[in-house]
């Protein structure tokens, strides 16, 4: 037996063999993605979380939330127009059909 820790890539694999923790995981993925995207465009532009809130005419803790990983706040799909919006960017919302993953 090994006194070694698994990395987080293991204990992430190990993890989704549960199929509990796997729809989890899936049906937050594009909440993840979408969150990572919003941080990289803010960066790319320059603009930190204060700037961003001038901007939007909020408070920096508003974007923190926006952008945290953690959060449960779903935001309103006018929030995110504004915020792309003023990165330069729009918002594109779409379906796909889910995935069997059992097969």
């Amino acid at each position: 037996m090994s006194n070694e820790r698994p990395d987080m890539a293991g204990f992430r694999e190990k993890a989704l063999k549960d199929p509990e923790v796997r729809a989890e995981y899936d049906a937050l993925g594009s909440v993840f993605q979408m969150k990572r995207q919003m941080i990289a465009l803010r960066k790319q532009a320059g603009l930190t979380q204060e700037q961003m809130a001038e901007k939007l005419g909020t408070k920096k803790s508003n974007i923190s939330r926006l952008e945290s990983l953690n959060s449960d706040v779903s935001p309103r799909l006018a929030t995110l127009e504004d915020y792309a919006r003023v990165l330069g960017y729009s918002v594109t919302v779409g379906f796909e059909p889910e995935v069997d993953r059992q097969q």
